[in-house]
């Protein structure tokens, strides 16, 4: 500022003053403090009733944990380290601390569960897959999304299950012949969606995929039935004896009455609504052939001998079983539940009964009730002789039943979005998929963030639901060392309930900041 001299002013100022900082009161931790904690004198009531409630948890939590805790076991002498000397043990009496020797003793127990100890280089091998293509996955600078996507969803899991469940016996003439089936019809429908301005095309397409999926709609229909009719009878009235007509009536019957019917629907249908007809099947092709294609991968890789020893399910457990179906219900249980979103918000009725009805049941019903159903009763539907693998169950069971939940959090989204988004995407000329693939679903999954991680959260933790059915998961490995004389003690299930509460804590809090994270990065700037 120039000087200045002017009738009337004794003194002007030449220079600005330098800044000063703001009041204590108002600035850093004081200033938080009084903005956050003591704002008012209702705050001020609850900050201290926190305080006392954090004064009564963690100082008793934080003395049983570490101060008195006893750390090693050097001499080797096990269960008396951790007992007092009234129990026959080393601790002076009085002593009451955590014993983490007996947790470390047990930790390849708690990680790996009866796992072959030959063999836990491949338990090993899979950990460090998993999180060496989850990690650039999470990362958003990290290059090459797509490639790296395609390698946790696609192929992670393919050598996951050939690491841990190890070498078949070499597939039959049959489960090849089966195995070039599904493989042709998946790749004739994934043909079948190729572009093409040739209406007639896309009309032919149509009425051919309307017919395929109709007859294989009511074989399904018609063959669970009926069998279910039979196995009832059997186990009701003849002592489990089958009836040997439903293998025929199974493979020529419904057969052909499901291609009669799936023809008669394709050349009834309306050729002025072929073109839509082509658009709505489209994505129901992409799911056929997805599930042809994976099917006929499964197999083949079932099928080869890998010169791994396998190794049953049945003795996986800790924090694999824990990982393997908390990782397979969360991969799942997202593209199911944006398509039961979508259904559920469909105008054609029978999708959307069909939807409302799937979604329902599944919330229904407790996730207990659904494992116990899925170990107990559906191995009764099977053909006799079939056997359907116990953690192959659980892991379709708790899919189906978090796809619902996570159904409902995504349709929430998908209608939080203004008209406005679905007018401007269809005066662009978007078709409905293209609508819902670049402008609908990206906004409404970024809305319920939250609700979607608090999902999986969920999830994870019902993942100790699986020991009802025998599936010894990282608690239920841990509670089945408890009854071990070697180290029982008046602390063994407290430290033990106190460490997996850590594990769990570890990984619920890990993905509740990962989407405080993921929020932030994508917010728009349209908070009010």
């Amino acid at each position: 500022m120039a000087d200045t001299t002017a009738a009337g002013h004794a003194y002007v100022r030449s220079e600005m003053l330098p800044e000063k900082a703001p009041p204590v009161s108002e600035d850093g931790v004081i200033g938080w403090m009084k903005k956050n904690l003591f704002s008012n004198w209702f705050n001020t009531l609850l900050t201290f009733i926190a305080l006392y409630i954090l004064w009564i948890i963690f100082p008793p939590l934080i003395q049983f944990g570490i101060i008195d805790a006893v750390w090693s076991d050097p001499d080797g002498v096990k269960r008396a380290v951790c007992t007092n000397e009234e129990q026959g043990g080393l601790q002076p009496s009085g002593w009451f601390g955590a014993c983490w020797p007996y947790v470390a003793a047990n930790m390849k127990l708690f990680i790996y569960g009866r796992y072959p100890a030959s063999e836990l280089w491949r338990v090993d091998l899979t950990y460090f897959l998993f999180f060496a293509t989850l990690i650039p996955l999470l990362i958003p600078s990290v290059p090459f999304k797509k490639l790296n996507g395609f390698l946790f969803l696609v192929a992670f899991p393919v050598a996951a299950f050939v690491l841990l469940a190890g070498g078949t016996e070499a597939g039959s003439a049959s489960t090849y012949y089966t195995l070039a089936v599904l493989a042709a019809l998946g790749l004739v429908l994934a043909f079948a969606l190729a572009p093409s301005r040739d209406v007639s095309l896309r009309s032919s397409v149509a009425r051919v995929g309307l017919a395929i999926v109709t007859a294989l709609v009511v074989w399904a229909v018609l063959g669970l039935g009926t069998y279910s009719i039979n196995e009832l009878l059997a186990l009701a009235g003849s002592g489990g004896t089958r009836n040997t007509w439903f293998g025929a009536i199974q493979w020529w019957l419904y057969p052909a009455i499901g291609a009669g019917i799936g023809i008669a629907a394709a050349f009834t249908t309306n050729s002025a609504d072929t073109k839509g007809l082509a658009e709505t099947l489209a994505p129901l092709f992409v799911v056929l052939a997805g599930i042809c294609i994976a099917v006929a991968v499964l197999m083949l890789v079932t099928s080869i001998d890998y010169g791994l020893t396998h190794v049953e399910t049945n003795v996986w457990g800790g924090l694999l079983v824990t990982l393997v179906i908390a990782v397979t219900g969360i991969v799942a249980s997202l593209p199911l539940g944006v398509l039961l979103a979508l259904g559920r918000r469909s105008k054609m009725p029978a999708v959307k009964l069909l939807s409302v009805v799937f979604i329902e049941f599944w919330r229904g019903v407790p996730l207990i009730t659904v494992l116990f159903m899925s170990s107990v009763m559906l191995p009764l539907f099977l053909p006799a002789g079939t056997e359907f693998d116990k953690l192959l169950r659980a892991l379709i069971g708790v899919a189906l039943f978090t796809a619902a939940y996570m159904a409902e959090v995504i349709r929430g989204g998908i209608q939080a979005l203004p008209k406005g988004q679905y007018e401007g995407a269809m005066a662009l000329g978007l078709t409905y998929w293209q609508m819902m693939r670049m402008i609908i679903l990206p906004q409404a999954l970024t809305l319920v963030i939250p609700g979607i991680v608090n999902s999986f959260i969920s999830l994870f933790k019902d993942t100790t639901l699986v020991l009802i059915i025998g599936l010894f998961d990282f608690l239920g490995q841990m509670q089945s060392t408890f009854t071990n004389p070697e180290w029982a003690s008046p602390v063994q299930s407290l430290t033990g309930y106190l460490f997996a509460a850590l594990i769990f804590w570890a990984f619920c809090f890990s993905m509740s900041r990962y989407s405080i994270f993921v929020e932030r990065r994508l917010d728009t700037g349209h908070k009010s």
